[in-house]
């Protein structure tokens, strides 16, 4: 259940806040530059978010708390003491960007900083759909678990996390399923660290195997009835409805002289569950 709990936090600067704006549909998606065969860089952009991911430069990932109309462009805003800020506009086909310094005063933007370009691609070259395929998924359900846990209750983040991971469609988790969530968050930590995109390819082999255990623990943690995979009651349990287990009035605090069998077992195996923490 960690590596689900993570996913909810990864990214989320504040899931009660007021939801911004959001980008433009028409600009949302694959944004690349240079040759389609070999593109220089990829900009992914969601509603709420922006990845870059440069061949040879640091990448970045900003999440927008923020997002204004300025002058023809489009000014989104992160959080944290410099605000960082990315400017967009449409150009034809294409799209332009600045990314303003934090210094660079708001009536001046985008001040010294470069315009850049960027173009769709009608294909998308396979090893560039495999290096970012699952972690722009991941990106993009981020937003989704925002919504539905930003104040819906228990119950509905957990239906958030299930119709998000759930790829078969079975109404169940497997292994699968959450190694792939944890591939997805390797990438965003990756691309938020500022790695380039060919040092990415190092740092997701590594996350796929901390992920493919994570995973599997999870599973083995949660799969009460044994067949392999999470049902939404298994992710439910013992969360929602808390606080509803009342006890019973006729139990006694027990001396641990007076302690019978029962209950001398009972101890011995939170004491082995202890070893597991």
């Amino acid at each position: 259940m960690r590596c689900l709990l993570l996913l909810l936090g990864l990214l989320a600067p504040g899931l009660a806040a007021a939801q911004p704006a959001a980008v433009p549909e028409a600009l949302q998606g694959a944004w690349f530059r240079g040759d389609c065969a070999r593109p220089d860089a990829m900009l992914q952009l969601t509603p709420r978010a922006a990845a870059r991911v440069p061949r040879e430069a640091a990448g970045r990932l900003l999440r927008f708390a923020t997002m204004r109309e300025a002058g023809g462009w489009i000014i989104g805003s992160g959080r944290g003491p410099e605000a960082p800020r990315l400017m967009l506009r449409p150009a034809g086909e294409a799209l332009e960007t600045a990314e303003p310094e934090a210094k660079a005063r708001d009536d001046r933007l985008p001040g010294e900083a470069p315009v850049g370009r960027w173009h769709r691609c009608a294909v998308v070259p396979p090893a560039v759909a495999a290096l970012h395929g699952e972690g722009v998924a991941v990106m993009a359900a981020v937003e989704h678990l925002e919504a539905d846990c930003g104040g819906g209750g228990t119950a509905a983040c957990l239906g958030a996390v299930m119709a998000q991971a759930d790829v078969s469609g079975d109404g169940r988790l497997s292994a699968a399923e959450l190694a792939r969530l944890a591939r997805g968050m390797a990438w965003l930590l990756a691309v938020q660290e500022g790695v380039t995109e060919e040092k990415l390819a190092g740092a997701l082999a590594a996350g796929a195997l901390a992920g493919q255990l994570a995973a599997r623990l999870v599973v083995d943690g949660l799969d009460y009835d044994g067949d392999g995979r999470l049902s939404p009651a298994e992710l439910a349990q013992d969360r929602v409805g808390f606080g509803t287990a009342r006890g019973q009035a006729e139990g006694r605090p027990v001396h641990a002289e007076a302690a019978g069998a029962g209950l001398a077992a009972l101890r011995g195996l939170l004491d082995g569950l202890s070893l597991l923490k």
